[in-house]
């Protein structure tokens, strides 16, 4: 799901035809480690260009949890107290794969998104979203043919959870790339809305609340469908800012604790509704949070207005 540098050169494949991208890359940057969420993001280059690489261990889930400790399962012993053991387990590769994440060709935009880097808190009003934000989305934001080929159903319509085809309030609700889909426990999807020209919650106001509740109740009827959740077992927000300026909604396992479902990064689809119906034009009025990294090009534009926000 990552734009495209230019024409494809030809890749390797095995004698079935499946790609063998990855032994094309030499991976030889560590760009984060996130020790809490077993994350790893490693960067290196192949003969497209450059690559990021997400590696991801994955949750247990209930299907499994059981078997890992079936048979004579490979161990050691790390140590002993009275009747406290501790071991390192090395179950079968079935139960111990890892989920990995290729953007290849990167850009240096996908780079500095995966590495480690200081983050500031950013209240940004309405003055500075006009004065810095918009101008920066304009002028910098990330290629999104990609999400215009999902929508056209181009690529990742096997993917396709549900769809609302209607132009106007319409959707398409499809997993998430972060979600393996093998377990209930990390579920993760994403909607993204037909209509086009909608960049941000900073565009919404009252004429799209009909696209709001359509997905809010769609959306939750198809992953109930689905995957078994209810309604109030779902999390369903925004990101401001957003990876990509095109209309989307996140739908999380609310026992998940998602990457970017923290304050300051993720607004309620059910906040978001509510303060509009409140306000018509509360979101381009209102100030909002959010955070940024340290080499985000959107925080050098924001030094720039040090009479309005302080940045050291």
């Amino acid at each position: 799901m990552a734009e495209s540098n230019g024409s494809p050169k030809k890749r390797k494949v095995d004698e079935d035809g499946t790609e063998k991208i990855l032994s094309t890359i030499k991976f030889d940057t560590i760009l984060r480690i996130d020790t809490e969420k077993k994350n790893a993001f490693l960067a290196g280059s192949g003969e497209q260009g450059d690559a990021v690489i997400a590696l991801e261990k994955q949750p247990f889930s209930k299907e499994t949890a059981a078997d890992i400790l079936e048979g004579d399962i490979s161990n050691e012993l790390i140590f002993k107290n009275d009747v406290y053991h501790t071991f390192k387990l090395f179950p079968k590769s079935n139960l111990n794969f890892i989920k990995a994440t290729l953007t290849y060709p990167a850009t240096q935009k996908h780079i500095l998104k995966y590495s480690d880097q200081k983050r500031y808190v950013i209240e940004e009003t309405s003055k500075l979203y006009n004065d810095v934000t918009l101008p920066f989305i304009l002028q910098e934001q990330m290629n999104i043919e990609w999400v215009f080929n999902i929508l056209s159903k181009k690529t990742e319509s096997e993917r396709i959870v549900y769809e609302d085809p209607d132009p106007n309030v319409g959707f398409i609700l499809l997993p998430d790339m972060k979600w393996s889909g093998l377990q209930l426990e990390d579920m993760y999807c994403v909607a993204l809305v037909h209509a086009r020209g909608i960049k941000s919650i900073r565009d919404l106001d009252d004429k799209h609340l009909p696209l709001l509740k359509n997905i809010k109740i769609k959306g939750s009827e198809a992953i109930q469908k689905k995957y078994g959740l209810e309604s109030n077992q779902l999390r369903i927000y925004f990101h401001y800012q957003p990876s990509y300026y095109h209309l989307h909604i996140h739908f999380n396992n609310i026992s998940y604790e998602a990457p970017g479902s923290n304050v300051a990064t993720a607004y309620l689809l059910s906040d978001v509704i509510n303060n509009i119906e409140l306000m018509s034009d509360y979101y381009k009025k209102a100030t909002l949070s959010f955070v940024l990294k340290e080499q985000h090009k959107l925080l050098e534009k924001f030094k720039s207005h040090s009479e309005e926000i302080a940045i050291e």
